[in-house]
């Protein structure tokens, strides 16, 4: 399995990231533990989640991946085996959100509880709270590290502005500082990190976890010209979002790309991800075992250096 180290830390995580935002959503318990099962079966140790998954759905008042993936750590026994990411500040309902000394102090216990665990290896600011000074936050984070409670931090949905003000406060005040970003990155959209985001990072040796890797879907290939749109919980944004021209000219790519390799368009446009400089992993979810050993084989194809060109041509944003 491909390895990748998290920033300057001692975190040593696979190079594709198992996201847990479909645990209690799109699939149950039993199939989420095979999932789960499947992947580190297959050398994966990197596992992402957030308190907020999945708070967006009826009768659901978010902790409910958490809650899956702490059962099935402590059923298995494997705690010390796998790298477990989750985060904070995103909308969980009667005005539970943001990044404020309290409600982060309040929330990682409420984390810990459901993953069943006493830390956590990487908690990360889920959205970038505007109004909580980023002192009060990270200052917040640092005790959570004194504390065993958490290892590492990280930040998801930040500006390079943002993320450049964060770390010149965690060295002006000796805390610990963001070692990672999650930001939306994928053959659709790259501006989001490419344009400003990127230069930093690799600056300053901060890991680049990407999510929507596979576009919200539209990368595997089950969205197509003049078709019935699948039933999916996503398909009106990706109507949206991808179904255009330059969308569908990518999607032919990274099929024609696919079927050369004998691959599926899922495992090109993640090794595409994997191969890019700069990137640790990307975030991709399963729900089931087939799919999982689909992305899991992402890391075993390597597409040429001419067929990597392509790809960024015809994805290009410039």
């Amino acid at each position: 399995m491909l390895t990748r180290k998290i920033g300057r830390t001692d975190l040593e995580v696979s190079a594709l990231c198992l996201g847990g935002n479909v645990f209690g959503w799109t699939i149950d318990e039993a199939t989420s533990f095979a999932v789960l099962d499947t992947y580190v079966q297959g050398g994966g140790n990197f596992i992402d989640t957030a308190n907020v998954y999945s708070a967006w759905v009826p009768g659901h008042s978010g902790g409910e991946s958490e809650t899956i993936l702490g059962k099935w750590m402590a059923a298995r026994k494997n705690r010390e085996q796998v790298i477990i990411a989750t985060k904070i500040g995103m909308q969980m309902g009667d005005g539970k959100r943001g990044l404020s000394r309290d409600y982060i102090l309040q929330e990682v216990d409420a984390s810990l509880r459901r993953l069943q665990t006493d830390y956590i290896d990487l908690y990360q600011a889920h959205s970038d709270d505007t109004n909580t000074p980023l002192e009060e936050t990270l200052g917040a984070f640092n005790e959570l590290i004194k504390a065993g409670k958490v290892r590492y931090i990280g930040a998801s949905n930040y500006t390079a502005e943002r993320m450049a003000e964060a770390l010149g406060i965690s060295l002006q005040h000796h805390y610990d500082r963001y070692e990672c970003i999650q930001p939306p990155y994928n053959l659709l959209n790259r501006a989001t990190y490419e344009k400003n985001l990127e230069a930093l990072c690799k600056e300053q040796e901060i890991s680049v976890i990407t999510y929507s890797s596979l576009a919200s879907g539209f990368l595997t290939g089950k969205y197509q010209p003049r078709q019935a749109l699948p039933e999916s919980q996503r398909a009106q944004g990706v109507q949206s979002n991808y179904m255009n021209e330059k969308g569908f000219a990518v999607l032919a790519q990274v099929e024609e790309i696919a079927r050369t390799h004998q691959a599926t368009p899922s495992q090109v446009a993640l090794a595409w991800i994997i191969g890019r400089p700069g990137i640790t992993a990307p975030i991709a979810s399963a729900t089931s075992v087939e799919q999982t050993q689909e992305l899991l084989n992402a890391l075993n194809l390597r597409i040429t250096q001419e067929e990597g060109e392509h790809l960024d041509k015809v994805s290009g944003w410039h």
